[in-house]
């Protein structure tokens, strides 16, 4: 088998970060043995770029998909995006002021909200550990938009579930949803990568662990589903590993023969 030809990309939270948001120091190390054999290593995250920084650094990785497939970066360059249209979000955010449902906007920079200092962004955004996003309802009509998420709880949900034809909307957290363009998943921006280095679909491997990473999983060559993952996801991966605070990321790599 040649690793040289291989890549895996690595969702964020409940992937490379427990449910504290702590890397596993096994993890780390992981990556680390992951890239000194020559395998290709990224990132397929929901995130915005701004919002895992830290993370690019400390693994010393520069290509992932982010903003559930919206922002692209090869090696540094953009290399695709998908800007959520101002009018359609318009469409959402009309609906969700009725019920004063906070909207936050993300570009590749910043983030802001649409209704100022609602609980239900303070609290998905403290389990995040990420700070809050300054108020501006100005914001989405200024600037190119990646990514998006409605705060509603899960009850409320249903007003909006079929009242688009461009966006579906994904449940990431009791107080949260993405609100995704239809057809577009880390799926999309895995083989815009794919493309861009050559690689064969047959050579690629993501771990994941929730809805967002549906596509993910089933688009490689080789999906892996982290032992804390959604029973729907196991279902649609190749591999269950452990839990990612029980090595779940190194045992994983190690039962698809990558280390």
């Amino acid at each position: 088998m040649n690793k040289e030809r291989k890549i895996v990309f690595f969702d964020i939270d409940g992937t490379l970060l427990d449910h504290d948001k702590k890397m596993p120091d096994s993890t780390k190390k992981a990556i680390k043995d992951l890239k000194d054999k020559g395998v290709y290593v990224a990132i397929a995250t929901g995130r915005a770029p701004f919002h895992f920084e830290d993370i690019r650094e400390e693994l010393g990785i520069d290509t992932y998909v982010s903003c559930n497939g919206g922002y692209v970066v090869l090696e540094g360059k953009v290399i695709y995006k998908s800007i959520l249209p101002t009018e359609d979000l318009r469409a959402i955010e009309n609906l969700a002021m009725k019920s004063q449902h906070p909207i936050i906007y993300l570009n590749h920079q910043d983030f802001k909200v649409n209704i100022e200092g609602h609980p239900a962004v303070e609290k998905c955004m403290a389990d995040l550990k990420l700070s809050e996003p300054l108020y501006d309802p100005n914001f989405m009509s200024q600037n190119e938009i990646y990514h998006a998420i409605l705060c509603c709880q899960k009850e409320e949900e249903a007003i909006y579930m079929n009242r688009s034809e461009d966006f579906v909307f994904l449940r990431w957290h009791e107080q949260a949803l993405d609100i995704i363009p239809k057809g577009l998943s880390k799926a999309k921006g895995i083989e815009a990568i794919l493309k861009a280095l050559s690689y064969e679909r047959k050579d690629s491997y993501a771990f994941g662990d929730g809805h967002n990473d549906m596509e993910m999983l089933e688009f490689v060559g080789t999906g892996i589903a982290m032992g804390n993952a959604l029973a729907e996801l196991k279902l649609k991966a190749n591999f269950v590993t452990e839990q990612v605070s029980k090595d779940g990321i190194l045992l994983g790599l190690k039962k698809v023969a990558l280390l």
